[in-house]
């Protein structure tokens, strides 16, 4: 098991714990809308520090986004390894023709 699934799991176990003794089911307990808002903050500083250039930063930052994007997902009951499969489906697809095909769609 990946060190993503291994996440994806913990987040899913501790959705079900209490929100005052786990900050996951605290972040779910106020909903997908905060869950989504709080991915994009942490998106956010990420984009900040590729911006400066500072790869240690950069690397934190992009650990918090990996984990509130599961956490998001977790919201919304979209499971990682239907993420997982979507990326499967592209690989070795051009992007220009990946969107192209949506557009179409």
């Amino acid at each position: 098991m990946s060190v993503l699934n291994n996440l994806a799991a913990t987040i899913a176990e501790r959705a079900k714990a209490d929100p005052e003794s786990s900050w996951t089911a605290k972040l779910l307990a106020k909903g997908p809308e905060k869950c989504a808002e709080k991915f994009g903050e942490e998106a956010i500083e990420a984009v900040i520090e590729a911006v400066k250039g500072d790869r240690e930063k950069l690397t934190y930052e992009a650990a918090d986004v990996l984990f509130h994007l599961l956490v998001m997902l977790e919201a919304r009951n979209v499971a990682l390894d239907d993420v997982l499969t979507e990326l499967a489906r592209r690989q070795g697809i051009s992007g220009i023709a990946e969107k192209a095909a949506r557009s179409k769609a």
